[in-house]
């Protein structure tokens, strides 16, 4: 007796042969993995595309007849579709955790820009309190990025004045923090 044809395996199958399918398994696993491969673009993939095929052809019975054509072309017409399956389910994923990720983002970004300009509020509140030449000096300082050697060199004040006036400032600031309750925390002025 000759070598079994594709057919006669794929019959044996059908009765749960596991040899049969063993036999198949050798003759177009490595033809499987490549078209997979092709494909998909990542071994674990295209081993699971592969996998599929060989599941379909164990648990479906009568899924192949010679009248669909070869074998050959058949199993790899099964490969091709388990491998846009794959793809779909990937891009799926791959959108819900976009989805996701972009949902939680934008939560986030809405409540922090909520909080910045409840904040922001404050702060200007608070530095509205301030002399005008220690608004000006905070300013540069903090929102200009002024060094305190430049904002010296600027106003033409000494280095220890514009020092002393930036802690001054800051003091009175955590102040006007702790009076309204502290809400965003005296950590946020420095």
């Amino acid at each position: 007796m000759g070598r079994p044809s594709d057919y006669e395996l794929y019959q044996k199958v059908q009765e749960e042969n596991k040899e049969a399918l063993e036999m198949l398994y050798d003759r177009y696993e490595k033809l499987l993995f490549s078209f997979s491969y092709k494909m998909l673009k990542q071994k674990e993939l295209a081993e699971e595309a592969v996998q599929d095929v060989f599941m379909k052809l164990w648990r479906k019975k009568g899924i192949y007849s010679e009248d669909k054509g070869k074998f050959s072309s058949w199993i790899l017409t099964v490969t091709r579709n388990a491998c846009i399956d794959l793809i779909r389910k990937q891009q799926k994923n791959e959108v819900e955790i976009l989805e996701r990720d972009l949902d939680y983002e934008r939560k986030e970004s809405i409540e922090d820009t909520v909080m910045w300009n409840e904040e922001r509020e404050v702060l200007k509140q608070a530095v509205s309190t301030l002399t005008e030449e220690q608004q000006d000096i905070v300013d540069m300082f903090y929102f200009k990025g002024y060094s305190q050697s430049d904002i010296a060199e600027r106003k033409n004040l000494p280095l220890g004045t514009v020092k002393g006036r930036i802690r001054l400032a800051l003091k009175h600031l955590k102040k006007i923090y702790a009076e309204r309750g502290d809400k965003y925390g005296t950590e946020n002025v420095r």
